[in-house]
């Protein structure tokens, strides 16, 4: 299979439309290491050729998994990881954020769990607003010019932390964010409002999580049956919004749309997720090899503009159906923020 390469901003690097996004293989989801090894090289195979990953993922295995099944395909692989969350369970603040201490640890972490001299992308997981973004900054333009890393990139910032990312760089001479990896669905709209904008303005190249909405945009959640056993519906109710009355509308219309253009909802979300022109790649997360297959059934799938403004008459350009889901809140819209002290 041959799937559209993209340039990854002005990176100078040609990714997949479509990237593997590893979170699941592992402790986190399936668990048969054999199993996610065949995942990976079948993903390769079939042309993708972007693996996401990050440190904290099951605790380091899920680099552990990915470094073994690339171990012998290393330079056909656009290799991304993360950095900012703690790695294992403890409370030292040392050991997680955006400092340049935590930095220098986490890289050489990743490294030697990935089996690899170098990332071609190396992302900062989350905003850090207890570290200055200049000290970030600094320590991963040290990391290209000491050629662990070939690039790095920014994930679920909100666009005045993009921008204050670059002036950080171009006030020192420094390398600033080539990437912004943001959570984008049919159901989640809001970087288009701003971060989409900002990305395409200093030329970034933009990599988009979650397209399918956690799951309402493969179909499985109605209001005429329960969520499927397996499903994080069911496993993580806590944690996901199964009651969303404006979800439940949208998916229903958005089903429609999908059937009068011939195609799966889900093969209609992806495809759409890389229609923006400022995104580059969609990660997509398979558990199985049966869903990585269905998966990559989209990949060459292009959507017609009256398809495309029938979704956008669903759900409107810039519009978030929860909020919740965008990943980060800015700590300004905490209480004890908002207030003053009494």
């Amino acid at each position: 299979m041959t799937i559209e390469l993209r340039p990854l901003g002005r990176t100078g690097i040609h990714v997949s439309r479509f990237g593997l996004g590893a979170m699941v293989l592992g402790a986190w989801g399936n668990t048969d290491r054999a199993a996610c090894l065949r995942i990976i090289n079948r993903a390769l195979d079939g042309g993708v050729n972007l693996v996401d990953t990050a440190d904290m993922y099951a605790d380091g295995e899920n680099e552990e998994i990915v470094g073994a099944a690339i171990s012998g395909r290393r330079d056909e692989v656009v290799l991304c990881t993360k950095f900012h969350y703690a790695v294992g369970d403890h409370d030292d603040p040392n050991r997680r954020g955006n400092s340049r201490r935590w930095i220098r640890r986490a890289v050489e972490d990743s490294l030697r769990r990935l089996g690899t001299d170098r990332i071609d992308v190396y992302q900062v997981h989350r905003p850090d607003p207890a570290t200055d973004i200049a000290e970030t900054v600094a320590a991963l333009d040290d990391l290209v010019t000491a050629g662990k890393i070939l690039s790095w990139g920014t994930s679920t910032f909100p666009a005045e932390d993009i921008v204050l990312a670059h002036w950080a760089a171009a006030r020192r001479g420094q390398v600033g964010p080539h990437t912004e990896q943001a959570p984008y669905s049919m159901l989640l709209r809001g970087i288009e409002r701003d971060v989409l904008p900002t990305a395409e303005r200093f030329g970034m190249g933009v990599l988009v999580w979650s397209p399918l909405s956690g799951g309402w945009l493969t179909g499985k959640y109605t209001r005429s049956a329960p969520p499927p056993a397996d499903s994080r519906g069911a496993t993580n109710p806590d944690h996901f919004d199964g009651g969303n009355e404006s979800k439940l509308d949208a998916v229903e219309k958005l089903s429609a749309i999908a059937a009068e253009a011939g195609v799966s909802l889900t093969h209609l979300a992806l495809a759409w997720g890389v229609e923006h022109p400022a995104v580059a790649c969609a990660l997509i997360g398979p558990r199985t090899e049966e869903q990585l297959d269905d998966l990559l059934g989209a990949a060459a799938l292009r959507l017609d503009t009256d398809t495309l403004d029938a979704i956008d008459e669903v759900v409107a350009p810039g519009v978030d159906l929860n909020p919740d889901d965008v990943g980060w809140s800015p700590p300004g819209l905490a209480a004890d923020r908002r207030r003053r002290r009494r």
